[in-house]
């Protein structure tokens, strides 16, 4: 099975949950590869399973004006961003290239350590999105961070990685 884990982040967060959800893929025995969604066009046709994940921002998935701002005011702060964080290419957009034709994915996301009700869930939309495109959608989750910025809370990362592993089949 080969797996593509697309994703998008500014703090980073996003990012390490990510990666983690690949180690669970890979200790799972697929292959994987984990692209920031700017780079993901070239490669998603091949993938048997897509697993797509970004932040949410205004209760939802963010916008290239929400990402934009978030980044000034990480930058403004003296936040770390992550590389791909100002990429002109972000998920919104990126999910509207899609043809699923009956391909299997998964969504998730990043978010306050909050209720969904009061936080939003950006997993919710790129689920919904990718169903619109013809994804059959297997599962969504959302990870949990302590604070905007982060940092991660305690086990996400290992509940990515357990995640990952049982979305390949593990």
């Amino acid at each position: 099975m080969d797996v593509l884990v697309v994703y998008e982040s500014v703090f980073g967060n996003t990012h390490a949950i990510a990666d983690a959800i690949a180690e669970g893929v890979q200790s799972a025995g697929a292959g994987v590869t984990v692209t920031p969604v700017s780079g993901a066009a070239a490669a998603t046709s091949a993938a048997d399973l897509l697993i797509v994940g970004g932040p949410t921002h205004m209760h939802g998935l963010a916008s290239h004006k929400t990402r934009h701002l978030a980044v000034e005011g990480a930058q403004e702060e003296g936040h770390p961003v992550d590389p791909h964080a100002d990429d002109d290419t972000g998920l919104r957009s990126w999910l509207r290239t899609l043809e699923g034709g009956g391909a299997r994915a998964a969504a998730f996301d990043s978010r306050a350590d909050k209720a969904a009700a009061l936080t939003g869930s950006a997993a919710k939309g790129i689920a919904r999105r990718l169903r619109h495109r013809g994804y059959e959608v297997a599962d969504r989750q959302s990870f949990l961070v302590d604070d905007n910025e982060g940092p991660l809370a305690d086990g996400e990362l290992e509940r990515a990685r357990a995640w990952g592993a049982t979305l390949a089949g593990g």
